[in-house]
């Protein structure tokens, strides 16, 4: 029987969870469907939040957390962010130590400017902040590896939980080894790092594309409690390319860059029109609406339908200095210099604010499991400030393992095989042609601007998908989660964050809270929390 800290995904949050529980002491069983390079953690480009105040521009802890909590129209759980805005400085502090090179000038670590922040908080790596925290962090587990404390399983898929017979507590999970074509059962506590919902939107987001989703839907099918499935962050500036998007870094605007249309035959900078006070600097979502409004204006103008991302009156040592792997990611898949050309860009499904749904300690409604990174819905609420994902990640990893350091009791997990329960019957296939029709529905459904004519229209063309897939297989609870998406988007009519409804298009501040979805013995509910952070009656 092989048993340990179960950590399920080897991007920040389970690389940050990994090396904590390693340096207490604990054995960690780390497993992935891919090396950590390949974790869509490397791809973030812009930095990491934290009050360091280098720039003297007064900064402090209490801004960052108000400011993290208006980005996400004050549905995200206070304490939870309080706790990570006060981690942050000592994590950059953390990171540093391991060697990640931030940018500095006389010794001190640069910030800049990100989306909806009044002061500038991100430190960051040139544009591969990503990359660099990744490398750092990949260097740390391997020295734990070699002392024995983690062990990696590479590439292996997450298949089940394994849980006790009432399906209250979690004992371990059940994997498959690709390489080996195995399945084995391993016991611990599990966290799960498993990353966004990208899967559900193939073509049109900027994660990885290791990543299908099935962990999430199998989750949700075993009674794992998930909130705010409605709140997804498009990014404003992306760029199609093969299966899916690039991300054009939120750096680019905030060291200048200008979005523009050509109109009668002039650039016409609409987001400083539309808004003097920060114009290109917007929050995400609110960026976002406007190039799908002003996409739509060109197109009834009969002008050029593109917008354009104009970096080309920035100094050349800036996008050398600062920019330098955007400029060569657009050489290379756009064949163009962004030094002199401008970028077309539109927007692309970013980053989940949504996912499992856990306390301030990252435990979730099954005793046992526990969630970290973007699989989970936690500090972002209804949009996530810039900045905040790859610390998000780095804290909630590391919050999670001190957690379970806390509640490890090994005796839990001593010669359960005989009273364990997993769904061992599932079906094992995930048919390419009912993903691709289920992407399609979620992409209609759960667009920038949305209605309850289209949300309806895209679970009334679910429901006829769903009777194409035997009930216990991948694409069916794939499909059933995709539902839960589209009904939490309909239960809240209000507009609040990146969830923008046509029909109701103003903020509700009776409907300041999360949703909640849940899926027991195949019944889908979905309702709000209430004051105590339960699931209230419909």
């Amino acid at each position: 029987m092989s048993s340990g800290i179960i950590i399920v995904g080897a991007g920040l949050s389970g690389l940050s969870a990994a090396v904590t529980c390693a340096g207490a002491g604990m054995k960690v069983l780390l497993f992935s469907n891919a090396a950590s390079e390949r974790a869509a953690s490397v791809m973030a480009e812009g930095g990491i939040n934290g009050a360091l105040d280098t720039m003297g521009e007064g900064d402090t802890v209490k801004l960052h957390y108000e400011e993290t909590l208006k980005s996400g129209r004050y549905i995200a759980d206070k304490e939870a962010v309080s706790d990570l805005t006060e981690a942050a400085p000592d994590i950059i502090t953390w990171l540093s130590s391991l060697g990640v090179p931030f940018n500095r000038e006389n010794g001190r670590i640069v910030q800049r400017f990100f989306g909806g922040q009044s002061k500038r908080r991100a430190a960051y790596v040139r544009s591969g902040t990503g990359k660099a925290l990744m490398t750092a962090l990949i260097d740390e587990a391997r020295r734990f590896e070699v002392m024995g404390r983690i062990e990696r399983f590479l590439p292996w898929q997450y298949e089940d939980l394994i849980t006790d017979e009432t399906g209250g507590r979690c004992l371990g999970v059940k994997m498959y080894s690709v390489c080996h074509n195995e399945h084995k059962k391993f016991y611990g506590p599990v966290i799960m790092c498993s990353g966004g919902l990208g899967g559900f939107f193939s073509g049109i987001t900027t994660g990885s594309t290791l990543n299908d989703g099935s962990a999430a839907a199998s989750l949700f099918s075993r009674g794992v409690r998930f909130s705010n499935l409605e709140m997804m962050q498009y990014h404003p500036t992306t760029v199609k390319i093969a299966g899916k998007r690039l991300l054009v870094t939120e750096a680019a605007r905030g060291e200048g860059g200008r979005l523009y249309v050509t109109r009668k035959n002039t650039q016409y900078y609409f987001m400083e029109d539309r808004y003097p006070e920060r114009g290109n600097l917007m929050p995400r979502d609110v960026v976002s609406r406007e190039i799908a409004r002003v996409h739509d204006e060109q197109i009834s103008l009969g002008e050029d339908e593109w917008v354009y991302l104009d970096l080309t009156r920035l100094p050349a040592e800036v996008i050398e200095k600062n920019l330098s792997e955007l400029k060569s990611e657009m050489v290379r898949y756009l064949g163009i210099d962004p030094a002199t050309t401008p970028i077309p860009v539109s927007p692309g499904i970013h980053y989940f604010m949504g996912g499992i749904d856990c306390d301030r300690l990252h435990r979730t409604n099954i005793s046992g499991l526990y969630a970290a990174g973007e699989c989970t819905s936690l500090y972002h609420g209804a949009n996530r400030l810039g900045g905040n994902s790859l610390l998000g990640a780095i804290y909630g990893g590391r919050r999670a393992a001190k957690t379970v350091a806390l509640e490890y009791d090994g005796t839990l997990y001593e010669n359960v095989k005989e009273k364990t329960t997993s769904d061992s019957d599932m079906t094992a296939e995930n048919d390419s042609e009912f993903a691709a029709a289920l992407s399609d529905i979620l992409c209609d459904g759960l667009s920038i601007i949305r209605s309850s004519d289209g949300l309806l229209n895209a679970i009334s063309r679910l429901e006829e998908l769903c009777a194409t897939a035997p009930q216990n297989s991948v694409s069916y609870k794939r499909a059933i989660f995709g539902e839960a998406m589209l009904r939490s988007a309909l239960l809240r009519q209000e507009s609040r964050g990146a969830h923008y409804r046509s029909d109701y298009p103003k903020e509700n501040e009776t409907l300041a809270k999360r949703t909640v979805a849940s899926c027991e013995d195949g019944v889908l509910s979905v309702g709000y929390a209430d004051d105590n952070g339960n699931e209230a009656a419909l």
